[in-house]
């Protein structure tokens, strides 16, 4: 068995540690080991400490030998088990760490789609701690993704300029709404009642529900001032669409211009609707485009929408979703303020551009 390693404690040393002992603010760990030291300091053997602190032996002497090399700072910070220390040694850490970013970004482990802590210790012969330290060091969570989509519109520039016009630089004596269904809304009944949140507990649901059939929302949100104009309808085709643009026709002085921007399903381009727009000139629609909901401010309220009154909600019949939906879009029109469309279509442009790039090196990989 090695010899035990002396610790002998300067006056300063001795205050630094029991103050780490008694303070609050001093993680479990460290006081364990801050006591160790000082245990060690008295001349303590290494077993009683062990049994003391109810660690094992070897623990002991790693702290006593940490302490002895780095003083305060080597018992404060974990080394990285399985990764080399000090000197020369630092230089092969650091070659290591970049070993493991460079696995976890260009690889995946095999048999699985991402790598985790451990799986990448067993692959590197590191512990899954010094893993995690070098993924938070470097930014990197293997265990998150994002969903995207790139539009491949032809007229992708064309069309994203003429909307976003309407919203920073909006044409005067008119008035531009953001259009678009909610389809499918289940009107869903809980089977049983959950209970209330209370201190130290949130509030419950059960995870299984009854359906009592759906609802679509066809919604039109001013971009001037928030309001939204609402109708609930059973379907969504093209009749539904034109009934629901006659309803935000009607609800708009006659004096001012209407441009409604749309996305491009099926229903907003079908030829009645052609038809009904060439009889009201003053209703023009404006496409975004293909693969770009985002661009379109209504899913924002639909977000709105769904966070506050749906997905929580419990409908005991079409009828009282219908209500429901209804009571939150005048509860948003007392309230109402606009979305405020920031980022200039060169911006947007530039980021989709480097979108692009990326997807076409990834494609020729």
């Amino acid at each position: 068995m090695p010899a035990q390693i002396i610790i002998s404690l300067s006056e300063q040393e001795r205050i630094e540690l029991e103050k780490a002992v008694s303070s609050r603010m001093t993680s479990v760990r460290l006081v364990a080991r801050a006591k160790a030291i000082l245990m060690a300091a008295e001349n303590v053997p290494s077993y009683k400490i062990a049994e003391h602190l109810g660690v094992g032996t070897n623990t002991i002497g790693r702290w006593r030998r940490r302490y002895a090399e780095y003083r305060m700072a080597g018992i404060v910070k974990d080394q990285p088990r399985g990764a080399n220390q000090g000197g020369k040694k630092t230089v092969d850490q650091e070659k290591l760490r970049q070993k493991i970013i460079k696995k976890t970004t260009q690889g995946k482990p095999e048999g699985a789609t991402h790598w985790s802590t451990r799986i990448m210790a067993k692959a590197m012969g590191v512990t899954h701690s010094f893993v995690n330290r070098v993924w938070q060091e470097a930014g990197l969570k293997p265990h998150l993704y994002k969903h995207f989509k790139v539009s491949k519109d032809p007229h992708f520039e064309e069309k994203l300029r003429d909307v976003i016009g309407l919203y920073m630089n909006p044409p005067d004596a008119a008035v531009v709404f953001c259009v678009d269904e909610k389809s499918s809304i289940q009107a869903l009944d809980r089977s049983q009642p959950g209970l209330p949140m209370k201190k130290g507990r949130c509030g419950t649901m059960t995870h299984d529900y009854k359906r009592h059939g759906t609802s679509t929302l066809f919604a039109a949100l001013n971009t001037a001032t928030g309001e939204v104009i609402g109708e609930c309808k059973k379907r969504h085709r093209h009749e539904e669409f034109l009934s629901f643009l006659k309803t935000v026709n009607t609800q708009t002085s006659s004096e001012l211009d209407l441009h409604i921007i749309v996305d491009n399903y099926a229903t907003h381009k079908h030829e009645n609707v052609k038809k009904w727009l060439k009889r009201n000139k003053r209703v023009q629609l404006h496409f975004i485009p293909t693969s770009s909901s985002w661009l379109n401010l209504v899913e924002r309220f639909f977000g709105l929408l769904t966070e506050k009154a749906l997905r929580r909600g419990v409908f005991t019949s079409v009828k009282e979703l219908e209500t429901k939906i209804q009571n939150f879009i005048d509860h948003h029109n007392d309230e109402s303020k606009p979305f405020v469309w920031t980022k200039s279509a060169n911006k947007i442009l530039e980021k989709v551009g480097r979108a692009r790039q990326s997807l076409s090196l990834v494609n020729t990989v």
